[in-house]
């Protein structure tokens, strides 16, 4: 409670808007969590291969979830000065400007529903261009198809955009907007993500928005990701909102990669990989993204990244569609029980293929069972899975990046998993680094957060806060490592294979 003779600390909020769920955290001047609220998210799954989520509900849980972590960190003698937003990227929201409601569920990342569309552009020779421009791919997981497909199929929607009453936003813009009294900023490393930002220009594409047949009057102006975006009022006292990001640019920074050539590797819904090449676009030769990991003061910081759609989404599958498991922890010690994995592999491509594949109609499938195939061997199956995808995305990146890779920093919540740790480090031949805390996309928000309100100074003042807590170095030999990645391979194979039959 408010004391009248007490000196408030300054503490800086991280509203982290997952896949799976919408948290808040506060953080002290030494970047620890003080206080955490969390909600899970419903998950809508309206066709084969569409993923949806209800918009209002994720504005609701999120001021819900602010409302809690604040008034806890209140309640220790915090003063919030300075809130951050991180959020799922890509995932498609257009709502109405005069009514603030959506006109459709979010498409999330995920969602497939646009393959058709982005064959089409590829079978017009158009990926090379938008490639050069965005430095991502013709996918259905970038918004810009997204947006298409709710313009062309909601009705009167083109109409609506067209005459400038709608608005397009990821989801940190739909945030923003409820947070403040409607301001429609997004930020450089979400708008890198919707294939209609140039990477070089720093600014949205006209060449682009004419490809996809997108009016430019939906769009959101594009700050730093270290600015003034607005103030939120609804919480009690005004809250600048100083830091927006998206989450694995975010999970970038709270790991403290700021020289290029560090790594960080996050397991959570899926499984993304950010090397930072600095100050220059490295454009990928093999099938891999280069995006804006971050701009300050107007100065963009560049990545490459190979993203896996499905990671611990899989452990997920594991617990409640096959109810092998109660709890993803158990996964850990199952998965130490076997000897090895008895020629089982999991090739979880639910929502198909990502990087370095980019298979969009590649489905999941299981390889290897015997009789003596058991519920463990299907676990241990799909934990290795995340370090197989990982080995694959490393491998890309070597040959896009000449500079060596000297570590892997991990976090998200697979990152817990000691027993995958040592495996990650085993099959990819690299030093592992586990932070002493793990959620490091609520972290960068908020640190982004707290450099914009002078919590902290610069990037050395930040880079002086990250601590390991766990090293995990390579035991097996290669010869073990190179047999289990052969015939790995072999089950993508086949897995590529059923599509083209």
């Amino acid at each position: 409670m408010h004391s009248s003779g007490m000196t408030r600390k300054p503490a800086s909020l991280a509203i982290d808007q997952g896949t799976t769920s919408s948290r808040a955290i506060v953080f002290d001047q030494q970047a620890r969590p003080i206080s955490i609220a969390q909600k899970e998210l419903t998950q809508h799954f309206p066709a084969d291969g569409w993923v949806e989520h209800d918009a209002e509900e994720i504005w609701r849980d999120t001021h819900h979830v602010v409302d809690r972590a604040l008034g806890d960190a209140r309640a220790q003698g915090y003063s919030i000065i300075a809130a951050g937003i991180t959020n799922q990227r890509e995932t498609t929201v257009i709502w109405d400007r005069e009514t603030g409601k959506p006109i459709h569920n979010a498409i999330v990342w995920q969602d497939r529903r646009t393959a058709d569309a982005c064959q089409a552009l590829k079978d017009e020779w158009h990926e090379a261009a938008v490639a050069q421009k965005t430095g991502l791919l013709l996918d259905p997981y970038f918004s810009a198809t997204k947006i298409a497909w709710i313009l062309d199929n909601i009705e009167g929607a083109r109409a609506a955009a067209d005459a400038g009453k709608l608005a397009f936003g990821t989801i940190d813009t739909w945030l923003l907007w409820n947070l403040t009294d409607g301001e429609h900023k997004t930020d450089a490393s979400n708008a890198s993500r919707t294939a209609l930002f140039n990477l070089h220009s720093q600014q949205w594409d006209e060449d682009l928005l004419d490809l996809f047949n997108i009016p430019s009057s939906l769009l959101p102006s594009v700050e730093d990701n270290c600015a003034h975006f607005g103030t939120t009022e609804l919480f009690g006292d005004p809250i600048p909102i100083w830091g927006m990001v998206g989450d694995q640019q975010a999970a970038t920074f709270g790991q403290a990669c700021f020289k290029p050539g560090m790594l960080k590797s996050t397991y959570g819904t899926g499984c993304f990989a950010l090397l930072n090449t600095g100050d220059q676009p490295v454009m990928s030769q093999n099938r891999l993204l280069t995006t804006t990991a971050w701009r300050l003061n107007g100065e963009p910081t560049y990545a490459l990244e190979g993203s896996i759609f499905v990671a611990g989404a899989a452990v997920q599958w594991l617990r409640d569609e096959l109810g092998i498991i109660s709890a993803s922890e158990e996964t850990e010690e199952i998965s130490a029980s076997l000897e090895d994995n008895g020629g089982v592999y999991l090739v979880p491509a639910f929502t198909g293929l990502g990087a370095p594949w980019w298979a969009p109609e590649a489905r999941g499938a299981l390889y290897g069972l015997t009789r003596d195939t058991g519920k463990a061997h299907i676990v241990r199956a799909t934990i290795e899975s995340a370090a197989y995808q990982t080995v694959d995305l490393l491998d890309a990146l070597g040959r896009d990046w000449t500079g060596g890779i000297s570590e892997i920093r991990v976090d998200g919540g697979m990152a817990n998993n000691n027993w995958l740790m040592h495996f990650l480090s085993d099959v990819t031949r690299t030093p592992v680094t586990r932070p002493a805390y793990t959620e490091t996309t609520a972290l960068g928000a908020a640190l982004l957060a707290g450099l914009g309100a002078g919590i902290w100074q610069n990037l050395d003042d930040i880079a002086a806060k990250w601590s390991a807590d766990s090293h995990f170095t390579p035991t097996m030999s290669d010869d073990e490592g190179a047999t289990l990645m052969t015939e790995w391979h072999a089950a993508i194979r086949r897995t590529l294979n059923e599509i083209e039959e």
